[in-house]
Parts: C-alpha cells; structure tokens; sequence
C-alpha cells in the first residue's frame, strides 16, 4: 500500500493485451498486491474450470446459452470468441467500481480491446510484450497447461495480436520480470494520478488557497 495515497474520485479503466504465455497474469497480480484502490475485472467464459479455478472469482462460468442471452441483452462492454470458447466483460460490474473510485484492469485480446474503444467507455490500453517469439514458445510450454496442438495454435495467432501494437498507448516489454513490475506499475499510478480523475483533490486544494488568502 502506497502512504499517504488518495483513491481517485472515479477509477480507471486499464485494457492488458499481450499474447498467451507473455506474462500478462503475472505483472496483474503483483500490481494488485502493491497499488490500492485497483481490481481484477471478472470475466464470463463458456470454457470449463482449470483446476484450482473458482466461479465467480477467476471467471464466471456459463453455459453456452446463457452467454448468448447476455449477449442479446447488451450486458457485456466487450465479448469474442478465442480459441474454440467465448468471453465477455460484464459492463455493469466495470462501471460500478470505477463510480466507486475503484480501478479495473481488463486483461482481453486484441478483439476486445477494439470493442472497448469503440463502446465510447474512456480507458487506457496496455500491450505486453514478449522479448521475442523463441522465448513466448518456450514459456507457453514450460507452464504445462496446454497440450502440443494448443500451443501451436496459439503460436499461430501471435503475429496477428502483435501487429495491432500500433493501436495501444503503452507498451510494456516482458523480458526482465523486475523491470517489467516496474514499467508496469509506473503506467497504471500515472494514469489514476491524472487531473481528470481527481477533480475533488484539485477542489480541496483551491479550497486551502482561498481560504488562507481571507487571513
């Protein structure tokens, strides 16, 4: 926890995008343990649990009918389909904590991130970077969650998550854990100290001003 940390009057919408393996888990979880005020978006998927996962807190797990009712209800910011399973982030729940002064880290693919910028809902979108291919294979297999034909197709949808670079406003490079903590925690704390976000600090401080002036 950071001292003398004020929460931001309306919390900030963070968009993580990176290629399966990339590290993207890792660099959210330590955030979340050093920066207050700052949350893991829960998304809904159609897969089923990992072992270990729990509904409701890693994901919510729904059948496949259910997601389509949401759908047709406009409840998701963004939704799409990877890797044979559908996901989607729940719009009401983002907007909820972000009012609340809490902020949202979203970690989606490419496609989300595009559906988010186009759904008018102000946030800031981050890419993580492998250091090169070699080594996002390399760590996609040594994680042991996916057979041989998975991670191959993952592989072979790098070069299309990775052309969209382009389109991000920060790009953090995963290739020293250490360093990428940092680079990382650096965007989101700039982005929860900006002005916007913290009108009532702006208002508390030309309070002081202005009342030091009547003496």
């Amino acid at each position: 926890m950071l001292q003398g940390w004020r929460s931001p009057d309306r919390g900030v919408l963070f968009v993580i995008t990176g290629p399966s393996g990339v590290g993207k888990s890792t660099l959210v979880h330590k955030a979340r343990e050093q920066l207050p005020d700052l949350r893991f978006s829960v998304s809904a998927t159609t897969r089923s649990p990992r072992p270990g996962e729990r509904d409701g807190v890693d994901y919510y797990f729904l059948s496949a009918e259910a997601f389509e009712t949401k759908v047709g209800q406009g409840a998701f910011l963004e939704h799409a389909k990877v890797y044979d399973h559908a996901y989607g982030t729940l719009r009401e729940t983002v907007e909820s904590s972000l009012r609340a002064g809490q902020s949202v880290l979203l970690d989606i693919d490419v496609v989300g991130s595009r559906q988010v910028r186009a759904s008018g809902l102000p946030a800031v979108h981050i890419m993580i970077l492998p250091p090169d291919l070699d080594t996002l294979e390399r760590r996609l297999r040594e994680r042991g969650t996916d057979d041989e034909q998975v991670v191959r197709r993952r592989m072979s949808q790098v070069e299309t998550q990775l052309r969209a670079v382009g389109e991000f406003d920060y790009v953090v490079v995963n290739d020293n854990l250490s360093t990428a903590h940092r680079c990382f925690q650096a965007v989101l704390l700039a982005a929860m100290c900006r002005r916007e976000v913290r009108s009532s600090l702006v208002n508390q401080v030309h309070t002081q001003l202005d009342a030091g002036q009547r003496h």
